[in-house]
């Protein structure tokens, strides 16, 4: 091997920076460059529109997909500040399309991350061939376009504005993705699911891209988490023994609140659905929690009503779970989760606090409704002996 071929010296080491680097490698800032990454942008545009909703700045959200190809988003917040930011000669507007995020909104229990990792719209401007941006503020409308991370025009003022918001509009760029579509079922599942953990939230879904067969959903759910197990048990056949126990509860012991919705169904089947600031987890201190406050309060309830012996041993969280559909969604100031994909919470003052609060809430429920009680200690009971 030659001298030359095994020089290595600063030389050789390529530095890529902003929207290069993105462009480089985009599934390390989206996940894919199919139809999970596209799904992606939509979420980092989003993100900042549904955060100003549920910071009470604004009053909905409206998605759109659009003949051409691009997606729309858009809300009637206060608008992207447009003065400059952070005196490096650049709008606030231009800071938020230019600059990587280090995450979306201002943290806290209620700020909620719909992205891959929430590294904001500039990793969308930077994967899409165009992007248009328009700011309505203090009653002036003012707009911006970019291509593939840059912008190309200086921000103009449009004219008068009717009301206030911003309206973000991109094309993701072919080069990226080929051949690839936004699905948008895929969208809805997400957007469907924030409004149900998020009682103030409205957003809207429209597809356009087939003018002849367009659809349109708006999603607003006042019922919150007794409307997610209502919805996960939509399509069961067999009618549901209970109706639906929920409660909501701040703790300061864990420093945020929870919200918990459950009910035993006529299946077999156990689906607990679980979040932590409304981003879907596998399980966590959260969903042990609800397990042994559940398992706390049927097995108390079952040596009160004499339907455990002396000899019985406790019911297991195993054995609570045929049948039951089930929300856990608590949201804390200082999540911890287990890994960079943030399916694990990891908060160990929530399992005693959501354990806590669901054996108080349950307990009372089954005093309350002794024939529903009864029904399902037997059930459970039954099946307990059974295996």
């Amino acid at each position: 091997m030659t001298e030359d071929a095994n020089r290595y010296d600063a030389s050789q080491i390529q530095v890529l920076e902003g929207w290069e680097a993105i462009r480089k490698r985009p599934g390390m800032y989206i996940g894919s460059t199919g139809e999970r990454g596209l799904r992606h942008l939509v979420f980092e545009v989003a993100d900042r529109a549904v955060n100003e909703v549920l910071a009470g700045h604004a009053g909905f959200v409206d998605i759109t997909l659009t003949p051409d190809g691009g997606v729309c988003v858009a809300d009637d917040g206060p608008g992207v500040p447009i003065s400059e930011a952070g005196g490096a000669g650049s709008t606030g507007l231009e800071a938020m399309l230019t600059r990587m995020q280090t995450g979306a909104g201002t943290g806290g229990r209620n700020d909620v991350t719909l992205g891959f990792c929430g590294v904001g719209p500039f990793v969308v401007n930077a994967l899409s061939r165009r992007m248009m941006a328009e700011v309505r503020r203090d009653g002036v409308c003012w707009v911006q376009e970019y291509a593939r991370g840059v912008a190309v025009t200086p921000l103009t003022e449009a004219g008068p504005a009717t009301g206030s918001g911003t309206t973000i509009v991109f094309w993701p760029d072919s080069d990226i993705f080929g051949t690839a579509e936004f699905s948008f079922d895929g969208l809805a599942e997400r957007f469907r699911e924030l409004a149900l953990l998020n009682r103030g939230l409205e957003i809207s879904l429209t597809d356009q891209r087939q003018p002849v067969e367009s659809r349109s959903v708006r999603f607003q759910f006042p019922g919150g988490a007794r409307d997610f197990v209502a919805f996960l048990d939509a399509q069961a056949v067999a009618p549901a023994p209970t109706d639906t126990i929920g409660f909501e509860r701040e703790d300061p012991r864990m420093a945020g609140t929870m919200e918990v919705a459950f009910r035993w169904s006529g299946s077999r089947e156990e689906l607990v659905r679980s979040f932590a600031n409304s981003w879907p987890t596998a399980g966590g201190t959260h969903v042990v929690g609800f397990r042994d406050g559940v398992a706390a309060a049927v097995t108390a309830y079952a040596r009160e009503r004499r339907l455990l012996t002396a000899t019985d041993p406790d019911l297991s969280t195993d054995q609570i779970g045929e049948g039951l559909t089930a929300v856990v969604s608590v949201k804390v100031d200082d999540p911890e989760f287990h890994g960079a994909i943030r399916n694990v919470l990891g908060n160990a003052t929530v399992r005693a606090c959501v354990g806590q609060a669901v054996q108080e809430h349950l307990g009372r429920w089954l005093e309350e409704h002794p024939e529903h009680a009864v029904a399902v200690l037997d059930r459970i009971v039954q099946a307990a002996r059974r295996n």
